[in-house]
């Protein structure tokens, strides 16, 4: 199976090197490509780092707005999307998604807690739950909460269309078998 994840950001990073570690084939996707209305890129997956909110590390969330139709196409017709915490304190970092959350900023490690039996349960598996870093919570939001962290949301999963969202504020690299599973289970669909 060829599995193409499209890595959101203005250059490459440690993270697209992880992917490609995976086997699973990566592009990256800078916020001019994201914006223009010729590029078509064709991913089974989406990835938007941490830091996507916050100007100093990154020009993606004017891009993100501008090309919030496309996205909302690409995970409705069977793409996956994951996003990580935007690292900056704007409550509507996350306006451009297809359903309502709101972001509250607050970098330290956290013990999380996981339920049930999706997928991003197993997003931070590597890591000792009793010691995550995060970048923040979700204290509004129409997803599900799939972990935790005492009262505060830090996994966020929600179904729209034939794709999946997830979207969290673990500020490490998700695991292997994340990464494997996500990106390979999206459907190839055009962004």
């Amino acid at each position: 199976m060829n599995c193409r994840a499209g890595f959101l950001w203005d250059s490459p990073q440690h993270f697209s090197r992880l992917i490609e570690d995976c086997g699973i084939s990566c592009e990256i996707v800078t916020p001019h490509m994201l914006a223009a209305p010729f590029f078509r890129g064709s991913f089974n997956c989406l990835i938007v780092p941490t830091g996507f909110g916050n100007a100093k590390y990154s020009n993606l969330l004017p891009a993100l707005r501008a090309s919030s139709s496309r996205i909302h196409r690409f995970v409705e017709n069977g793409g996956n999307l994951l996003v990580f915490g935007a690292a900056d304190n704007k409550a509507d970092a996350y306006d451009w998604l297809p359903f309502r959350l709101k972001y509250s900023h607050e970098f330290h490690p956290r013990t999380i807690s996981c339920s049930g039996n999706s997928l991003a349960a197993t997003l931070a598996e590597e890591y000792d739950p009793q010691n995550i870093e995060c970048d923040g919570s979700f204290p509004e939001h129409e997803g599900t909460c799939v972990g935790s962290a005492g009262s505060s949301d830090v996994i966020i999963e929600h179904w729209y269309g034939k794709g999946r969202i997830i979207v969290t504020s673990v500020h490490e690299f998700p695991s292997r078998e994340f990464l494997k599973k996500f990106c390979c289970e999206g459907i190839t669909s055009p962004l």
